[in-house]
């Protein structure tokens, strides 16, 4: 056990070697640093450090592992588990990492772990060009690409991780190392859907892709059974160049829809055409046929305008995630009911048709499994307090079990707490690939706060 005197040791080490800002429980700033999106009431970690240079990682590492103190790492604060923080332990925020080096001749850029995929794509669309970064302008590029990536340019371009060329990582042993397909692969490898479980990235290089004209934005239609299946279909059916995510929830009492409508089920759906706007309007008619909208709101824009801001939620969520083939009228009715009718003060079912370049990469090319699956689920409840957790797990299990096609494989990025685990996330050779990887890099575990990866045994 770590004494008191060891701890304050450690705090007074930090403040000694990092050039960063070292937050503790006596600065004025403490409650807020240890908030992320998924633990609104926050942690008690022993220090925040907000690190200003790869140095800084690599004392916060360092100490870390020597002390044996755990170690939690936070770059865009998304992680739907609420890894992003810890009780007892450090953060590392890396959120303060912003370095940009766009070379517009070569078509990459090198971005800063701490950079949000709206801080980077707005630099990067000022010369026409775009990396896929979610669907979010307030996600962090670090957490989002290390799981995989999937976005509103997906389908067109691939997922994130198809575009990464390189990385800085601050591995087990304090040490930098540059890796890409030629240094040090099966890291690299790793780092493509393995999560934070092989060290802290401090950089990355991406493939910038010459975007050029989008079109898309928010279509909102009726939740009715049809509907539902009708998009999806329509989704699969669309040319790769048209990324889509529909969206179940009550709907929210925005101006742009009709009151009689609000807090009724809808589809909230975004659609993202990457193409000339005359190209546009056709493929997207299929979408606009299925009902009268209760809103649409497409239009031609630059890819940055159609990212989408999203505060942090202030209240506690349960969210889960999984794979699936197909959904049929009756399940597809049971999702419409289930969030009509559940707790909380909000619950949503979002479903993303993939295919396109999504599929193109060979399984087993990068650490992300699940390349040939048709639709991949998010869901989250909302409750009003803690106590209401029990309640929003239910649902959340519940309405899984209306999507589960027999297996229990999920998207990483989307797990939360509960009962998929990290072994969920991979195929099993995938599985057994990165725990060699893991004990490899980090034979001690250090970075186990997290969908963690154990190390094979040596």
């Amino acid at each position: 056990m770590t004494s008191r005197q060891q701890l304050d040791q450690l705090i007074d080490r930090l403040r000694r070697d990092v050039h960063g800002v070292v937050i503790t429980a006596t600065d004025p700033d403490y409650a807020e640093a240890r908030l992320v999106e998924a633990r609104p009431g926050g942690a008690t970690p022993l220090a925040i450090v907000r690190a200003r240079d790869t140095a800084d990682v690599q004392a916060v590492v360092n100490a870390a592992r020597e002390s044996g103190v755990v170690l939690a790492v936070r770059g865009g604060g998304h992680s739907a588990a609420g890894h992003g923080t810890v009780d007892d332990g450090l953060v590392l925020d890396t959120s303060g990492l912003k370095g940009l080096d766009i070379d517009v001749e070569a078509r990459t850029v090198r971005a800063g772990a701490g950079l949000t995929a709206g801080e980077c794509v707005r630099a990067t669309s000022e010369h026409g060009l775009a990396t896929g970064f979610g669907d979010t302008a307030a996600v962090g590029i670090s957490g989002i690409t290390l799981g995989g990536g999937m976005g509103l340019l997906s389908r067109r371009y691939g997922m994130t991780i198809d575009a990464l060329l390189a990385a800085e990582v601050v591995t087990a042993d304090g040490q930098v190392r540059e890796v890409d397909a030629e240094h040090e692969p099966d890291l690299f490898w790793a780092l493509r859907g393995g999560g934070g479980n092989f060290g802290v990235v401090t950089a990355m290089t991406f493939r910038l892709d010459d975007v050029g004209e989008t079109t898309g934005g928010v279509l909102v239609l009726p939740a009715t059974p049809e509907v539902l299946t009708g998009f999806l279909a329509a989704a699969e059916e669309a040319p790769r160049e048209v990324t889509t995510i529909v969206t179940i929830m009550p709907c929210p009492p925005v101006p742009f829809v009709a009151a009689e409508h609000h807090g009724t089920p809808v589809l909230f759906t975004t659609l993202v055409h990457v193409g000339p706007a005359e190209a546009a309007h056709e493929v997207l008619a299929p979408f606009r046929a299925l009902a009268p909208p209760l809103a649409d709101l497409i239009r031609t824009a630059p890819y940055a305008d159609l990212l989408a801001w999203e505060e942090i939620p202030s209240l506690p969520f349960v969210s889960r995630s999984n794979f699936f083939e197909q959904l049929g009228q009756e399940p597809a009715g049971e999702l419409i009911d289930a969030v009509g009718a559940g707790p909380g003060p909000m619950r949503l079912i979002q479903l993303r048709v993939l295919g396109g370049a999504v599929g193109d990469v060979a399984e087993g090319a990068t650490a992300f499994g699940f390349r040939d699956r048709r639709i991949v689920s998010y869901l989250a409840c909302m409750a009003h307090d803690p106590a209401g957790l029990d309640e929003a797990t239910t649902w959340a299990d519940r309405a899984l079990d209306l999507l589960d096609d027999g297996d229990r494989a999920a998207y990483v990025n989307f797990v939360g707490d509960g009962p998929v685990g990290a072994q969920d996330c991979y195929p099993p050779a995938t599985w057994e690939r990165l725990r060699e990887v893991k004990a490899a890099h980090d034979p001690g575990n250090l970075f186990r706060h997290n969908h963690t990866i154990p190390p094979a045994a040596s």
